[in-house]
Order: C-alpha cells, then sequence, then structure tokens
C-alpha cells in the first residue's frame, strides 16, 4: 500500500487535490469544488480524486445527489508512519528538524500569551468578528490577529454596526494582508484558523514554528442579499456562530492537552454546525 500511495501522491495534479483537501480538512468538499478550484475538467477531478480514494488517503461521501471528498487522517498517517519505521528504521536523526512530536503539549501559559491568527480573504466581517470577540472574550490570555489573502481597503459597515451594538469598540480593527504574519519579523503564531473556504483554498508558504491550524468555514454574511433587516440578520447569525467557536476554544485547557488532541479538538469546533 505504501508504494501505490507514493506513486499516487507522485503525481504533480494529484498530489495539488490532496494538499487542497488537507487546507480544507476537516471538510468534506464537493468534487464539483474541487474541479473549480484548481481549474480541472470534472472528467479529470474524478479520476484523480478516485485515483487517492483507492489507496485510502481520502474519504468519500454521498450528500443528496453530491460527492463529497475528505483526507482520510487515519490512512494519511499511517503512511508517514511506514515510510519513517518501514524505511528508516524509526531513526530519529532523519527526521526533518521542524517536525513536532505529536505528544508534545504548547507550551503552557503563565505571563506569556498564546498568539492567533484568523484568514479569510476580505478580512472585513468573519476574520474581523473572531480577531474581535476573542479579544473582548479572552484577551488577557491571547494575542489575536486577523488578516485577509485580498483584503478589502475598509471593514464592512454591517459588521462594523454588528460589533457596535455588540458593545465591541471596533476602533482599532482594520483589514491586513496576510503577508504582515509572514517573515522573519513577523510574530510567532501559536494557532492560525482560516473562516472562509476561500482562504482555505489558496496555497501558501507553510507557517513557522508550524501552528496548531484548523478550518472554521462559515458563509459569508457579505454575499446576503435582500433587504437591510435581512443582511443584518446574516450578519448576526455569523456573529453568533463565530462566538459560539471562540467560546468552545477558549474553554480548551491548552496546558493539559498533546498537540494531537488539541488538533483533535480544535477540528471538531470546525465540524460544529450552526442552529
Amino acid at each position: 500500500m505504501l508504494l501505490d500511495q507514493l506513486s499516487t501522491l507522485s503525481h504533480p495534479e494529484r498530489m495539488r487535490v490532496f494538499r487542497l483537501l488537507m487546507r480544507r480538512c476537516p471538510d468534506a468538499v464537493p468534487a464539483g469544488e474541487v474541479a473549480q478550484v484548481l481549474g480541472f475538467k470534472p472528467s479529470t477531478t474524478s479520476v484523480y480524486l478516485s485515483a487517492l480514494h483507492k489507496v485510502g488517503l481520502i474519504g468519500q461521501t454521498r450528500d443528496g445527489t453530491s460527492l463529497r471528498y475528505a483526507v482520510d487522517l487515519g490512512g494519511a498517517r499511517e503512511m508517514v508512519a511506514q515510510l519513517f519505521l518501514d524505511c528508516c528504521n524509526g531513526r530519529p536523526d532523519l527526521c526533518p528538524l521542524a517536525m513536532v512530536d505529536p505528544s508534545t503539549r504548547i507550551a503552557p501559559m503563565s505571563d506569556q500569551k498564546h498568539t492567533v491568527l484568523f484568514i479569510c480573504t476580505g478580512n472585513s466581517a468573519r476574520s474581523i468578528f473572531a480577531e474581535a470577540i476573542m479579544r473582548n472574550e479572552a484577551g488577557d490570555r491571547f494575542n489575536v490577529h486577523s488578516a485577509g489573502t485580498k483584503p478589502t481597503s475598509e471593514l464592512n459597515p454591517f459588521a462594523v454596526e454588528m460589533l457596535q451594538q455588540k458593545g465591541i469598540d471596533p476602533g482599532d480593527l482594520r483589514a491586513k494582508n496576510v503577508s504582515e504574519f509572514q517573515g522573519p519579523d513577523a510574530p510567532h503564531l501559536d494557532f492560525v484558523f482560516t473562516v472562509c473556504d476561500l482562504a482555505a483554498n489558496e496555497e501558501c508558504a507553510p507557517w513557522e514554528g508550524q501552528p496548531i491550524s484548523a478550518h472554521w468555514g462559515l458563509p459569508d454574511p457579505v454575499k446576503a442579499e435582500g433587504t437591510d433587516a435581512e443582511k443584518r440578520l446574516a450578519f448576526q447569525q455569523t456573529f453568533g456562530a463565530m462566538r459560539n467557536r471562540i467560546l468552545a476554544f477558549a474553554a480548551l485547557p491548552l496546558g493539559t492537552l498533546s498537540r494531537t488532541s488539541l488538533q483533535h479538538e480544535v477540528d471538531q469546533i470546525g465540524r460544529t454546525k450552526e442552529d
């Protein structure tokens, strides 16, 4: 199986599919969206997905008439384990220096705060909500930032209005490019969360220091149509859903969870279905 898996991933386009699904983990992504994001024909995408599914690297579920695909973390983990143990005799000196032991814990919080970055495309609503809510609810324990892969020039006015209604001052919030958090002068990040599918779909360079990351995708309230009251309702729903996720994250016992357990917990938060 290991040779079959490595052979499958050696194909550049199949690797692009696998990397996309890994970025969207734990989401199950429709085949049509995979084709659209990567610019493949639907028939070609189907062939690539079938090959990855056959070797146990991705799973397949049916949602009505649509097929959805997600990374099979167990299969991917087994592939890495076989490569390390069977081929390399488990020699730790052959592990890349950047590899992190999944049984380790992140540093306990004392005077040092953990740093969290929320990313979406425009950095005008969802990630701004996340930054503002977490600062308001747990700013004493976390340094919180947000950024966009294609940030707008200003915050969405409905988002600003919603924050003010919730008693949160939006005065120091601004749209920022994700590049501000990359490079040698960027702050060390402990957690990175994408909160929109488009941002998660984009391929970015690996983050320095291997922060724990997860995808907490939510619908974009900026795209809501109808009257101003209907648009405000969309922003209210997004704010509420984001707040629930922030509170769940802030309640985690970070100092007692291993990286594996903590990764599982933040993935589960991303799977939360809002009413």
